[in-house]
């Protein structure tokens, strides 16, 4: 009578031990950056896999990893909603389990596929890779905390320059089934992949050229408010903002040669915003300055980046292209209205609208910037789309919405991750922070932290040669891993066929 309560009870140990290995496996991202314990816990899930009798099982085991996983890597999700907690707070856990459990189905997906194809080491690392592929386009794509991101921060990082953020989760997945191996499967054969996977390290950090700035280079001035979210519009607080940020512009002796301020940095709309920009363009001294700001179009709205130059004269605008799904633009939203239910930074109907696309904007002094606004640096197809290339990445943000523990150190190492891969340095204002200058090679050659008001000159420094990356993206990747299961079921089918 005693058997089913012990079954229980050794399931429920083997669910705490699936979804602890998930959440170990997350300790790699910013900011722990634990990326030994990311290795350690992929690789236990690895042995796991190889014991699951069918796809079904291995399904589960999938989905329980990921769902751990990004419960711990995702949990700055719930922010968002407690800066209106009255209004949207009663969401935050539904929103955390939704968002993990639907991120955990990509695993789950993955680790079927695997088992389905053979169930070997090249399954395992080819169908997770093509699983967090998925994840980065499906439904707008949501690609944050992949298990290759632990990389970002050590010297393997510079190999992304070469096979992207693709190349390096490919780095950990066999790294973590290299050390399976080594400790308990084919140790000899675990032992030399790991030492040949060690190479990497000091080649990635030799092979990194100098990318620092050189005498002479254009100098900006990082601009952060550091205006928390719940106060950032509200009445009485909106002017002292605005000022902090023309003191900052106008502070010292020296007048750079562009300012830059983050995300939605002016209270006022761009076609009312004439003698705002005016003020905005006397504290500068003459500087051309970058700034977030809404427009309107008719019943559309916009989450735009203009480039103000003296006298406030408006050069360049451009328009957020890819939103925030619930965030900046609820789906079926003027339905949804009639409910209640808004995007968390709207207030009515669609929310913001999209624009066209990348495009290239030209800042005097500077030259041709890419521009990105706040999740737009997340995704490396959207800067690979611009229509040509340019000498500096420009990302403005407002991480207040990610809270202080996670999501803005996250969202930074993403931006170091783009700058590599592009081999591009890359000017990205916060506003309540992390503020950086990161150099080509993935760099941060300054920063103002996060949580402080202030601002800090930066030279910029240069571009380096187009890399392999740019030019070729994720296709060759995504092939060898598409080869590599077909290869693995057809041994699977072959071998059935002969017993």
């Amino acid at each position: 009578m005693a058997a089913a309560p012990r079954t229980r009870v050794g399931r429920l140990a083997r669910v705490a031990l699936v979804v602890g290995l998930g959440a170990a496996a997350a300790l790699g991202q910013a900011p722990w950056g634990l990326w030994p314990l990311t290795l350690a816990a992929l690789a236990l899930l690895y042995g796991l896999f190889r014991q699951v009798p069918g796809w079904r099982a291995a399904a589960w085991l999938g989905w329980g990893a990921g769902t751990g996983h990004f419960l711990l890597a995702l949990h700055w999700i719930t922010e968002p909603f407690m800066v209106d907690a009255a209004r949207h707070g009663w969401m935050a856990p539904f929103a955390l389990a939704g968002l993990a459990g639907g991120m955990g189905l990509y695993w789950g997906a993955g680790l079927a596929l695997a088992r389905a194809a053979g169930g070997g080491a090249p399954a395992f690392v080819a169908a997770m890779g093509l699983a967090e592929a998925l994840r980065g386009w499906l439904f707008t794509g949501f690609p944050w905390a992949q298990p290759g991101h632990a990389l970002i921060d050590t010297p393997l990082l510079h190999w992304a320059a070469w096979l992207g953020a693709p190349g390096l989760l490919a780095l950990t997945l066999v790294a973590a089934v290299a050390l399976w191996h080594a400790v308990a499967g084919r140790r000899v054969a675990g032992a030399v992949a790991l030492a040949a996977l060690a190479l990497l390290w000091p080649l990635g950090a030799a092979r990194t050229p100098e990318a620092g700035a050189r005498p002479g280079a254009p100098v900006v001035r990082l601009v952060q408010p550091n205006a928390p979210q719940h106060e950032k519009w509200h009445p009485d607080k909106v002017q002292t903002f605005f000022d902090r940020q023309r003191a900052f512009s106008a502070a010292g002796d020296r007048v750079p040669d562009l300012v830059v301020w983050p995300e939605t940095a002016v209270p006022v709309l761009l076609e009312r915003a004439g003698p705002t920009l005016g003020a905005v363009a006397e504290a500068a001294r003459g500087a051309p300055v970058v700034l977030g700001i809404q427009r309107t179009e008719g019943r559309r709205i916009y989450n735009s980046l203009a480039v103000v130059g003296q006298g406030g004269t408006v050069q360049e605008v451009y328009d957020k292209h890819h939103l925030v799904p619930f965030g900046e633009y609820m789906p079926l939203g003027d339905l949804m209205a009639r409910f209640g239910i808004y995007g968390l930074a709207s207030n009515e109907g669609q929310g913001y609208s999209a624009g066209p696309g990348a495009r290239l904007v030209d800042v005097p002094g500077i030259g041709r910037a890419l521009p990105l606004i706040c999740y737009e640096g997340v995704f490396a197809r959207d800067l690979r789309a611009a229509p040509g290339r340019a000498d500096v990445l420009m990302l403005i943000t407002n991480d207040a919405w990610f809270g202080t523990v996670s999501g803005p150190y996250q969202h930074l190492a993403q931006a170091r991750l783009r700058s590599a891969e592009l081999g591009l340095p890359m000017i990205r204002v916060a506003n309540t922070g992390v503020s950086a200058m990161i150099d080509a090679t993935g760099r941060v050659s300054a920063r103002i932290p996060l949580g402080e008001a202030g601002w800090r000159d930066a030279p910029l420094p240069p571009a380096l040669p187009e890399t392999l990356y740019a030019r070729i993206g994720d296709g060759p990747m995504l092939a060898l891993w598409a080869l590599l299961l077909g290869l693995g079921r057809w041994r699977n089918r072959a071998a059935a066929r002969r017993i």
